[in-house]
């Protein structure tokens, strides 16, 4: 998608301001690394992504998905409370059925990943930083 088209239905919608990204073409191939490699069924949240790639930017995360999403496995990527981002709770739960994803549903009919059994984490750390392996 290109910046500036508006996001397909079935992508998250880019509702993050524009200060608090990370730019560069290196982020968003780092990111879209990450999405590409959680497993079906599993989640990471936006932190969790950007964690992964050396970033604190879960916004910078957010505004990678809103642009790159729809050709993403986006309901892969969560909210830190476990929620599908807003305005895309019933399609995602369409994926997260067909991929067995673990769920709580709340007496309200309110539903979100079980974060403690659908957590995934990537083996690598694609951050340029290096990674000290005893700590």
């Amino acid at each position: 998608m290109t910046a500036g088209a508006a996001a397909p239905d079935d992508a998250p919608a880019d509702d993050a301001p524009s200060g608090d990204a990370p730019s560069g073409d290196d982020f968003v191939s780092r990111v879209v690394s990450v999405v590409e490699s959680v497993p079906e069924g599993r989640v990471m949240s936006y932190g969790s992504v950007a964690a992964a790639v050396g970033s604190r930017s879960s916004r910078g995360v957010g505004k990678v998905m809103a642009h790159a999403g729809s050709d993403l496995p986006w309901w892969r990527i969560v909210k830190a409370s476990g929620h599908a981002p807003e305005g895309h709770g019933q399609r995602a739960l369409e994926h997260w059925r067909a991929e067995g994803t673990p769920l709580r549903w709340s007496r309200t009919g309110t539903v979100r990943v079980d974060l403690e059994r659908a957590s995934w984490s990537p083996d690598v750390n694609l951050s340029d930083e290096p990674v000290d392996p005893f700590g």
